[in-house]
């Protein structure tokens, strides 16, 4: 995220600390009183690591039924079903590295939508048929490794 400036504990604060502090400012009816550990552990890390678990879970099954939608609408469902499913390790971790590098700092944020806009930029300028087909190969060859299961 967005490194807002040093704190009073001469480290950089994030934006993320930033707007934490300014939500427990906000939401805290007894500011003097110390705060009972939200979740069902009385151990914080133990709710963390559940709170974690929970919020990547709905944030990535609500990206691949997206996801779906959007091939489902071109291709159908079950060819949609079978790109999303069985993207490769290696695409996965690509895309992991590239959205933590856009989320972690302004110029990293810059940079990876530079190179988004860049790869439209290019894709428009080769001819509409040659980037569908092109797109379309590498969906049928994600689809494919499905059958192959």
């Amino acid at each position: 995220m967005a490194k807002r400036g040093p704190s009073g504990k001469g480290k950089t604060q994030h934006l993320t600390d930033t707007m934490g502090e300014a939500l427990e400012r906000i939401t805290d009816e007894q500011p003097s009183m110390p705060d009972p550990v939200p979740g069902p552990s009385p151990n914080p890390a133990t709710n963390l690591i559940i709170h974690d678990i929970m919020l990547r879970s709905a944030g990535r099954l609500s990206r691949m039924a997206v996801e779906k939608a959007v091939l489902g609408k071109q291709y159908g469902k079950q060819f949609a079903k079978d790109a999303v499913e069985n993207r490769s390790v290696l695409h996965t971790l690509a895309a992991y590295g590239v959205t933590k590098v856009a989320t972690r700092s302004v110029p990293g944020a810059v940079v990876v939508g530079t190179g988004l806009v860049l790869k439209v930029l290019f894709d428009r300028s080769q001819s509409r048929r040659e980037a569908r087909r092109q797109g379309d190969r590498q969906l049928r060859k994600q689809a494919r490794r499905a059958d192959k299961k």
